[in-house]
């Protein structure tokens, strides 16, 4: 095996709980240095979190060629930019999603990193997790016909109006923190949708405290989800075909694994083992960048994803379904 990727973390966010402890798991990683706009904060943080270096500010973090690779977990506005400075301070990225949801921004940072050389990668860990492997091949082996519909949802009650996720002015909102799985589990069954139609309840912040999307696939495949800032916690997804469907309970966070095949009037279920999707995502950057593997998510998938976003912001702003 090669030696272990190391790793530094830009920004101290409340996500970075769940990506810590799979880095400090991983024999493919080892998280080396975090960053924060003050430095006294990342002193406590690196010793919360038995990290071995702090920095008080991003750039002194790119700045450390020790630091091979970070993970950007800012601000929805500062992802491509903060992304772009990485690679261009030569160092392998993986970023929190969404990257972006405007196609544009997702379309330069990715040619920024081809030019630096470096690797990019879109931060959505259900991807990595063996109960995603196993819908895409149940569905591929034609476990239930040919698949027509998708429907996902995922939601949660957040009511604190300082709350980034409930702010517009860095593009906070229900598509973009919750929703942003539904379009990516939908586009993984149905490939790049060719129209959709958004609708959002604007909350008092200003930013979609529920969104609701209708996407069209190639081959009269059709997919419907909903999300939630201020519903209740839910989260799931099923793909109906012509013989059946596979219903998963715990799509997103995978932290209960199973796979039910609903059809001929019985249900079937596929349990699988839990696995830290965190760390997965970051062995796979790790050993894409030593080249044992291919890496899961790159630009075209980056790509789609804002695409289909940008979209459904734009319906839902102008009442009208949107071609993509």
């Amino acid at each position: 095996m090669t030696q272990p990727l190391r790793l530094g973390i830009v920004s101290t966010a409340h996500i970075n709980r769940l990506v810590i402890p799979g880095a400090h798991a991983s024999e493919k990683v080892e998280l080396v240095a975090v960053a924060s706009r003050d430095l006294t904060r990342a002193q406590e943080y690196a010793r919360t979190w038995k990290i071995e270096r702090a920095y008080g500010s991003y750039e002194a973090l790119l700045e450390d060629s020790d630091v091979e690779a970070v993970y950007i977990s800012l601000p929805n506005t500062m992802h491509c930019e903060w992304s772009v400075r990485a690679v261009e301070a030569g160092k392998h990225v993986l970023c929190e999603k969404p990257l972006s949801r405007h196609t544009a921004e997702v379309e330069q940072a990715f040619d920024a990193a081809e030019r630096a050389g470096r690797l990019l990668t879109e931060a959505f860990m259900y991807r990595h997790n063996p109960q995603t492997a196993r819908l895409r091949q149940l569905v591929d082996e034609g476990a239930i016909g040919e698949p027509r519909v998708i429907r996902t949802a995922f939601s949660y009650s957040l009511y604190d109006p300082e709350n980034i996720r409930l702010r517009a002015d860095v593009e906070g909102g229900s598509l973009m923190d919750v929703g942003c799985y539904c379009v990516s589990g939908s586009r993984l069954l149905g490939g790049e949708p060719t129209s959709v139609y958004g609708q959002a309840y604007i909350g008092p912040t200003g930013t979609d405290w529920v969104f609701t999307g209708a996407l069209t696939f190639p081959g009269d495949v059709f997919a419907t989800f909903d999300c939630g800032t201020c519903l209740p916690e839910r989260d799931e997804l099923e793909v109906v075909g012509g013989e059946g469907s596979l219903f998963l309970d715990d799509p997103w966070h995978c932290r209960s694994p199973v796979i039910e095949v609903r059809r001929d009037g019985s249900v079937d279920r596929i349990e699988l083992d839990p696995v830290d999707s965190y760390r997965l995502e970051l062995e796979n950057l790790s050993d894409a960048i030593g080249g044992e593997a291919p890496l899961l998510l790159g630009r075209e998938d980056a790509v789609g994803q804002a695409r289909a976003l940008e979209a459904l912001h734009r319906s839902a702003e102008s009442g009208m379904s949107v071609s993509i």
